[in-house]
C-alpha cells in the first residue's frame, strides 16, 4: 500500500456538484485536476495537496457526506476561519489551542463545508 489516492464525496445532482466545486476551489484554493461526464454523471478530482478529493453528482446519501470530515494542515488555522465566515459557511468549533499529549501543542478549527461535511483546520505548534 502506498497511502491515501483520494477522498470521495458524492454531491445530490449537478447544481450541488456545482457548489461543492466552488467552495473547494475559490474559497479554499484547490486546484481542479481533472472534469469528466456532465449533469448527474458528471466528477472531478480537486488537489488537496498530499491527496485528491473525488466528487460526483450521483450521490443519493443525505446528512454529513459519507466521511466523518476532512482534515486540512494550515500554518494560519484563524485566517482559514476568517476566509470561511467571509464566504459564509457555519464555524462548528472556534479555533482552539490543543495538546494532543506530551508535547504536541495543536491549533484547530472545524467548520461546515457546502454538503455538510465537517472540515477540520490543524496547525502544529511549537
Amino acid at each position: 500500500m502506498k497511502g491515501v489516492h483520494h477522498i470521495s464525496l458524492k454531491a445530490r445532482g449537478a447544481e450541488e456538484f456545482q457548489k461543492v466545486l466552488d467552495f473547494y476551489r475559490q474559497v479554499l484554493d484547490c486546484p481542479l485536476v481533472r472534469h469528466w461526464g456532465e449533469g448527474d454523471k458528471q466528477g472531478a478530482m480537486l488537489d488537496l495537496g498530499n491527496t485528491l478529493l473525488e466528487v460526483t453528482a450521483s450521490g443519493t446519501e443525505t446528512g454529513k457526506g459519507l466521511f466523518a470530515h476532512i482534515a486540512f494542515a494550515t500554518d494560519d488555522v484563524d485566517g482559514m476561519v476568517a476566509r470561511l465566515e467571509a464566504a459564509g459557511r457555519p464555524v462548528l468549533v472556534r479555533p482552539a489551542d490543543k495538546n494532543l499529549g506530551g508535547n504536541y501543542p495543536i491549533r484547530i478549527a472545524f467548520c461546515a463545508g457546502p454538503l455538510g461535511e465537517e472540515l477540520e483546520f490543524f496547525q502544529e505548534r511549537s
